[in-house]
């Protein structure tokens, strides 16, 4: 089967097998996978999606370091090729969703059962396995963790990313009012269609004054959810839009600059400070996870919610796919689908 092979830690955007490139050429000749227990599922793949997560570890930047070689993983969706005999849920060719920290950047990938959702009818393939990542971490920061409610003001940092497109998506489920910050005219035209109740251009725009500017239109005294991405400067400008009471959601530092958030302020502004790593769920909570998935896959099959493709790659092009990333072309998911020659912008 093809696997992407990160045969030592450097540079994804360099063509698989070059000398620059961390990947072996991809090939037919990676072994595939059996099945290592009485209840494991062999999916093959059709889609795994690109997180910031992914771009990180074969950097060697990432909190989770894998031993050399590895097959890198993330959120993908398929169908069942095989399943143990001990497994009760599931049959070849259902269609399913998943997260492997490991192996999905490949044809095919082994999961335990348990690990693995079944995708409704009538929901496309390539949009499951955009899903776990950027929504699951949306829904829990802002359902789970922050309780987000109708009428609320939600701030969304970096709202054009794949986890800032699910958080406007998200925030709108909930009912609440949606500023979305993102940089460039195609992006904030995006993020209006989809719900966003103002949006901000942060390449020109002052984000502060907009942003109050709307507040103050809306009788609206200020933000009661911080959902941030982002990290460094602009971080620590919309802490000053935060209420008494506000949560702040710090997912992740796509600035490259951690910030820093006063604990004096905190306390006299009676803040809560939410630290979101999505994958620890699976270890320490994971019937929330569970549950999360679920109601997401629900919301996707009832048209609640959208995934947005951005630009799809075969995985002998997955070079092109974390260029995309790290030049921020995409306006939502970036996508390598399997067996596939088709490379779009959506």
């Amino acid at each position: 089967m093809e696997a992407l092979v990160v045969r030592r830690l450097g540079d994804p955007t360099a063509a698989p097998g070059g000398e620059a490139s961390p990947f072996a050429a991809v090939s037919g000749d990676h072994p595939l996978p059996e099945l290592s227990s009485p209840t494991a599922v062999r999916v093959r793949v059709a889609a795994t999606s690109l997180n910031f997560a992914t771009f990180l570890q074969v950097q060697g930047k990432y909190q989770e370091r894998p031993p050399l070689p590895f097959v890198p993983g993330s959120d993908y969706a398929g169908v069942v090729d095989a399943v143990g005999p001990g497994v009760r849920g599931l049959r070849p060719g259902d269609r399913v969703c998943s997260f492997a920290g490991l192996g999905s950047f490949a044809d095919f990938v082994v999961a335990e059962e348990k690990q693995l959702f079944l995708v409704p009818d009538g929901c496309d393939l390539v949009a499951a396995g955009a899903l776990p990542v950027a929504f699951g971490t949306s829904h829990l920061a802002l359902v789970h963790r922050a309780q987000l409610k109708a009428g609320q003001v939600l701030l969304v940092l970096g709202a054009a990313g794949g986890v800032g497109v699910s958080a406007v998506q998200i925030g709108k489920v909930c009912r609440a009012v949606v500023i979305a910050v993102a940089r460039g005219v195609e992006k904030l035209q995006y993020l209006k269609s989809i719900g966003a109740d103002h949006v901000i251009d942060s390449s020109k725009d002052n984000v502060i004054e907009s942003a109050k500017s709307f507040l103050k239109a809306r009788g609206l005294k200020g933000v009661d959810v911080l959902y941030d991405p982002v990290g460094g400067k602009l971080t620590q400008d919309s802490l000053k839009l935060l209420n008494w009471g506000a949560h702040v959601l710090v997912i992740g530092f796509a600035s490259g600059d951690v910030p820093v958030i006063r604990a004096n302020i905190a306390l006299v502004k009676n803040w809560t400070i939410h630290g979101l790593y999505w994958g620890s769920y699976s270890t320490h909570r994971p019937q929330v996870l569970i549950d999360s998935l679920n109601e997401l896959l629900s919301w996707l099959s009832k048209g609640l919610i959208t995934v947005q493709i951005s630009h799809r790659y075969r995985l002998a092009e997955a070079h092109l796919a974390f260029a995309a990333l790290r030049d921020r072309k995409a306006v939502g998911k970036v996508m390598i689908v399997m067996g596939s020659s088709a490379k779009s912008r959506l």
